[in-house]
């Protein structure tokens, strides 16, 4: 070992074992120590324990290699170190001076029981085991060494993976220029936060874009494993991200058996965990065997083709099918083996992975050199289809262009593997010693590597274009198109809800966590919590409502017309459709009124922004909150079940009947028959007068109960203002709407649109007159409406994709022929002085002026040149009709005031 290796640390305050430290110990390129607070606080005269061990068959793994051995041992040092109490200083000191000791034979370690591995370390030191003794702790210690073992590989294959996953990006992207491949399906995967494309997935094609960027070679060939790569690679990121968490885990737990135990605890977590990592790396595997054969075939020279095909075969066989199948093991005694041989199939993967690069670098040198010669292109052969390449090079020698991330790591490899500032030769032999440097240089014990992985992530990050920024899942930017769609929409909404006498207010974004707990039922953990900043616990505010009515509660209010249109943050899992910041607009109705006057408004008020709106066809479905806890009391259902049971039959709109009976009956406890009699009455749905009248039928149950009764009592009076308002073909009476959250207590309604959109629901609202008492020692009753408006956005999106949308609304732009930046200023100062919408733009070219106007879809133009400054005139165009007047210059504003009006008739 070099006098000047690193020296990692075992033990002490806040520390923890990496696997990057595991593995430079287990390669002897890192001494190991043992911190010296640690050593203080161990117990070198514990007492021996009264337990002798009985002698056990050595029965360590037999395919533990030195580097695998070395690492258990490193485990256990951690496991000794970090359980102190009853652990003496002389057992983690040997450990440390077996683990410096250069020359050591580990495979004689017996790794199978406690005495047979003391004896054999003790072995190894020259000492006898006669008088050693272990202690009760030791012994508990030493009873985990399976454990130990399974965690040595974990650290190993954790820091192994995590570094051909950015090896195997590395050479892929190389590959992709030696195939000439087309990668437009491959550089363009985007996380946009809907849900739609996998969060590596994207990442993986984000590198690859900036280490292509500017490639001339890339474009041409399909192949399936290219266009794969995003994908398999991505799933490759995600499972190795998990490993190493699983991993952080393993190398730091504490001691898991204890004296006369032999079950292997934890073993079946990390299997799982690793077994995901071995199906990951075959994939990975699989598709850099087969670019590395594509990369083969398509080489024009049919005596190269030739010797690198038989080495291919040579080395993976004719199929390329090399890596075969782990099966998935349930005996705890086969775990190590399990792990074990997912760390030879790493170890085949990087052989592979490097096999590939070599290829790829072969060939990328090859088409350089054409190049040079003037040859021109090499002709690309894939699955038996021959590609001819362009030749412009016959006619002028072109160097070249690959990626300019690419570029850079071809020299740094070239650099390190190559002779003489590496130019490779078409030589069997040298190609095979390129194999051969490239697998060593890809073996995570190399040294080397870690600097090339640096170099890597640093051309991934400081390329000119970078990565490109993006925004959180969940949420969106709106395009000026859309802007317009939406600032028209609002407008609406707004002049609605003043037209019935409604005043606005503004609340935080962010709330007291303890206001919005207990509010929304099940639906309480989408509230997104803020970090603790040493103050108060708050968190996004999850719909309007809460805030307005602590708002309310918190002044003394009595009775408000209240709306706003603001921002609300859910965590849920976004979806199409489905956000985690979105608007809402809402109108609430708080005080004492006439029964069902209020109730009445909203949703007279909801039915006028949907008609305003012009989206099309909708239904409102309605319920009573009363008639639905007094439906289930009718079925037998207990009220401590009322909301948990009323949130199942709220999925009735997404989930069949059969669905929403079985998690009743099986996750909350309802009996079948029980089930069933919901069933029956949660079918009953359509015109309001009609249903309202069945349910009053004499005989019916809902008369002979309280709630219920009282709830037909306000629907009538409701169904009736709504008839004579002319808004009750709207409504529909549902009695399967049941809206999950808490705090309604009377009337509820839901919008949906019926239209080819599929958006769900729209719009809902309902009484709560117990939610403002929550924050207050007086109850105030309410009634609201809340506008889904990003749902009926992406509806008007839909409507208006056909037509075309101004993005301002910009009356008149002044054009000014030349550069006087003055004239322009002055003119449209008149302009802006009217009250007129106006832009300016100064241009020497005619057409400039024109195409402004048009892509901006302004109607007007004044257009002023140097004749018409001279002669004091303006030319006035209509950019529709594209006539043309003139007018004096005096009489711009009024001119454009007249002209406006008459159109706008």
């Amino acid at each position: 070992m070099a006098e000047r290796a690193p020296i990692v640390t075992i033990g002490g305050k806040g520390s923890s074992l990496s696997s990057s430290s595991l593995l430079s110990i287990a390669n002897s390129t890192a001494l190991v120590k043992i911190d010296s607070s640690i050593l203080d606080k161990l117990s070198p005269n514990a007492p021996l324990s009264s337990t002798t061990p009985l002698p056990q068959p050595n029965t360590s793994p037999s395919f533990l290699t030195l580097e695998q051995s070395r690492a258990a041992l490193v485990v256990l040092l951690n496991k000794l170190v970090n359980s102190t109490k009853g652990i003496r200083p002389v057992l983690p000191n040997l450990i440390v001076e077996t683990l410096n000791r250069e020359n050591l034979d580990l495979g004689v370690l017996d790794w199978g029981s406690e005495l047979g591995f003391l004896e054999s370390v003790l072995g190894l030191s020259g000492v006898g085991s006669e008088g050693f003794g272990l202690t009760d702790e030791e012994l508990g210690v030493l009873g985990d060494l399976k454990n130990v073992v399974l965690g040595g590989i974990c650290g190993l294959l954790d820091c192994s993976a995590s570094a051909l996953s950015r090896v195997a990006d590395a050479v892929a992207a190389l590959s992709c220029e030696a195939l000439r491949a087309d990668v437009s399906n491959v550089v363009n995967v985007v996380d946009s936060g809907d849900g739609t494309a996998a969060k590596d997935d994207a990442a993986v094609a984000s590198d690859l874009k900036v280490l292509l960027l500017g490639s001339k070679l890339v474009g041409r060939v399909k192949a399936d494993a290219v266009s794969e790569i995003p994908e398999v690679h991505g799933s490759f990121r995600e499972v190795v991200r998990f490993v190493h968490s699983r991993t952080r885990v393993e190398l730091n737990f504490g001691v898991r058996v204890g004296k006369g135990e032999s079950v292997l605890k934890g073993g079946k977590a990390l299997v799982t965990t690793f077994a995901s990592l071995a199906q990951n790396l075959q994939f990975v595997g699989e598709g850099s065997l087969w670019r590395s054969k594509l990369i083969c075939d398509s080489i024009d020279d049919a005596r190269t083709r030739s010797w690198l095909l038989e080495l291919f075969d040579k080395n993976f066989g004719s199929s390329g099918c090399f890596l075969g199948g782990l099966q998935m093991v349930s005996d705890p005694a086969l775990f190590v083996n399990f792990l074990g041989e997912t760390y030879k199939l790493l170890v085949r993967v990087i052989n592979v992975v490097a096999w590939e690069g070599a290829l790829a670098l072969f060939v990328l040198e090859r088409i350089d050199r054409e190049k040079d010669k003037g040859v021109g292109g090499a002709v690309s052969k894939t699955n038996g289809e021959t590609l001819n390449v362009e030749k412009k090079g016959e006619k002028k020698k072109k160097k070249v262009v690959m990626g300019k991330g690419t570029a850079v790591l071809r020299q740094v490899i070239k650099d390190r593997l190559l002779k003489d500032g590496g130019e490779s030769t078409d030589s069997f032999e040298e190609f095979n010693q390129l194999t051969l440097n490239f697998s060593s240089f890809f073996d995570p014990k190399n040294v080397e590597l870690d600097e090339f992985l640096k170099q890597v992530k640093e051309i991934v990050e400081s390329n000119e274009t970078r990565r490109l920024p993006k925004i959180p899942k969940g949420t969106r930017d709106f395009s000026k198109e859309q802007m317009a769609i939406r600032e028209k929409a609002f407008s609406i909404i707004t002049h609605v809800f003043k037209r019935h006498g409604g005043s606005a207010l503004d609340t935080p974004a962010f709330e007291l966590r303890e206001t919005l707990m207990g509010k929304y039922g099940e639906d309480s953990k989408l509230i997104y919590d803020l970090a603790d900043q040493g103050g108060e616990l708050c968190s996004l505010r999850y719909d309007l409502t809460v805030p307005f009515a602590r708002h309310v509660a918190m002044n003394g209010i009595t009775s408000f017309k209240r709306y706003q249109i603001d921002k609300v943050h859910r965590r849920d899992n976004p979806s199409k459709g489905r956000f985690r910041e979105f608007y809402q607009c809402d109108f609430d109705i708080a005080g004492q009124f006439e029964t069902m006057g209020p109730d009445f408004e909203v949703v007279k008020i909801l039915t006028e922004l949907l008609d305003e709106l012009d989206i099309g066809d909708y239904e409102i479905k309605l319920n009573h909150r009363k008639l639905l806890d007094g439906m289930l009391e009718i079925c037998g259902v207990s009220a401590e079940k009322f909301r948990t049971i009323c949130s199942s039959i709220d999925k009735l709109d997404k989930q069949s009947f059969a669905e929403v009976k079985k998690e009743m009956v099986e996750e909350k406890g309802l009996t079948v028959e029980i089930a069933d009699k919901i069933g029956t009455f949660v079918k009953k749905r359509g015109a309001p007068l009609s249903i309202l009248s069945e349910l009053r039928q004499e005989g019916s149950e809902f008369l002979n109960n309280s709630g219920s009764t009282l709830a037909l009592k306000e629907l009538e009076i409701l169904f009736k203002a709504l008839e004579k308002s002319k808004c009750i073909h709207r409504v529909v009476f549902d009695l399967s709407l049941a809206r999950g959250l808490d705090y309604y207590t009377g009337m509820i309604f839901e919008a949906v649109f019926k239209g080819a959109t599929q958006v769900g629901s729209i719009a809902a609202g309902g009484r709560y007159d117990n939610l403002i008492g929550m924050f207050g020692t007086k109850q105030v009753p309410a009634v609201g409406v809340s506008l889904g408006i990003e749902r009926v956005f992406t509806i008007m999106e839909q409507l208006h994709q056909d037509k075309a949308i101004r993005a301002t609304e910009t009356q008149v732009l002044v054009g000014v022929l030349g550069d006087d930046l003055s004239l322009a200023a002055e003119l449209v100062n008149e302009l802006w002085s009217g009250k007129l919408k106006a832009e300016y733009i100064v241009n020497k070219r005619i057409m400039k002026l024109f195409d402004r106007a048009s892509e901006s879809k302004i109607p007007w133009m004044v257009l002023v040149g140097e004749k018409e400054q001279n002669e004091g005139i303006v030319k006035l165009r209509n950019m529709e009709t594209k006539e043309e007047v003139v007018i004096q210059r005096n009489s711009i504003v009024e001119e454009l005031q007249r002209r406006l009006r008459e159109t706008s008739l």
